[in-house]
């Protein structure tokens, strides 16, 4: 078969690429005892051990070796690889220069590589990005707050990372798309899959615009183990993880529990005490996370050494802008009633003649109102 894969390739570094394409349809993805294969005997030894059959290889039960010789059977890796060349995608290896190497701190459940479909470098866009993750079944403010942050953090040149589902995630790639950002969808199946079906248009935007990206190859489709372990790679891929809105009960807690093993930030947006589908990200706050509540605070936690998060705009009245001195003067008139400048200067510790002074200032700011030979506030 042609090399189509982009780049030319020695014979030993297709090889392997090969072995690692068939390997990445027949083994599930967060295979730790697959994974230790990998290391202890290359993806090559590893697929032909498990092509040709024999003895299995070390911890295989004789039911699993089995299922697993039944996939090598249909698997045709020379098939795989040229359907993400028709895509216009590629298959990324460890070792390979797109190859994220963040990814290596999963260890033996490594991924065996990724299917990768868009214009983007998929090490390049991971470099700096935040993973938005969230309940499907959303409210009307968990999809607003995570469009909002997707779209401020792809405004600061932040990739913004999630898993493509209904809710949260699709309110965080659509944030990020509408300002021209970088984002990329982890799925649990293959990059050619529209799932969920309702996301079609969604995912053929970030395919143009930003990447997809699986550990399944071309064609394969989601099951529920797989959504777990798609959410390992969105933890390790990124700088760290924000939990928009979670239940107690949320596969985005799984995301936030691998961020957390992997020493990542973990941070998580606050809602309404009465809503349920902000208990879980309540408990992560009282937990583990840092409370965010915009862009600015996620990039001060997970950016480089001065990116630090920009003082809120305090309410100004006035008041606040007098100088200390006609603030002490104000403060000593009372509420009703005038009174001499003799007894403001007691009240404001000061002399009567710097007291009569202020007593100006604040008449021709509308403060105070001279009535004879005394001052009382304005009405």
């Amino acid at each position: 078969m042609t090399r189509d894969v982009g780049v030319e390739e020695s014979p030993e570094v297709w090889e392997t690429r090969r072995a690692r394409a068939a390997l990445a349809r027949i083994v599930e993805p967060g295979d730790e005892r697959a994974g230790r294969w990998l290391e202890e005997l290359g993806p090559v030894a590893v697929w032909r051990a498990v092509r040709e059959g024999g003895q299995p290889l070390a911890g295989a039960s004789a039911h699993r070796w089995a299922g697993m010789r039944l996939r090598a059977e249909r698997t045709d890796p020379d098939r795989d690889l040229a359907a993400i060349a028709r895509l216009g995608g590629r298959f990324v290896c460890p070792g390979d220069g797109e190859w994220p190497r963040q990814l290596d701190d999963l260890g033996a459940s490594r991924p065996i590589g990724l299917w990768v479909r868009g214009p983007c470098s998929l090490r390049l866009v991971a470099l700096r990005s935040v993973a938005l993750v969230g309940a499907r079944a959303c409210t009307d403010y968990g999809a607003h707050v995570a469009a909002e942050l997707g779209g401020a953090l792809a405004e600061r040149g932040w990739t913004v990372v999630s898993g493509a589902a209904y809710g949260v995630d699709g309110a965080a790639h659509r944030g990020a798309l509408a300002v021209g950002g970088a984002t990329v969808a982890v799925l649990a199946c293959g990059v050619d899959v529209d799932y969920p079906a309702g996301h079609g248009e969604l995912l053929r935007r970030i395919a143009a615009d930003g990447l997809l990206v699986a550990e399944l190859p071309p064609g394969a489709h989601p099951a529920r183990s797989r959504f777990v372990q798609r959410n390992r790679v969105i933890a390790a891929l990124t700088r760290g993880t924000v939990v928009v809105e979670a239940a107690r009960r949320s596969g985005s807690l799984i995301t936030a529990r691998h961020a957390e093993r992997l020493g990542r930030h973990l941070m998580a947006v606050p809602g309404p005490v009465t809503s349920g589908l902000s208990a879980g990200a309540h408990r992560l706050i009282r937990e583990h996370a840092t409370l965010v509540s915009d862009a600015s605070e996620i990039v001060e936690l997970t950016g480089a050494m001065g990116e630090v998060a920009e003082e809120p705009a305090r309410p100004v009245v006035p008041r606040d802008l007098l100088a200390r001195e006609a603030a002490q003067v104000l403060d000593a008139l009372p509420a009703v009633g005038a009174r001499d400048a003799e007894e403001l200067a007691r009240g404001a510790c000061s002399s009567p003649e710097a007291v009569t002074a202020r007593l100006h200032e604040l008449s021709s700011l509308g403060f105070v109102e001279r009535v004879g030979d005394r001052w009382q506030l304005c009405r």
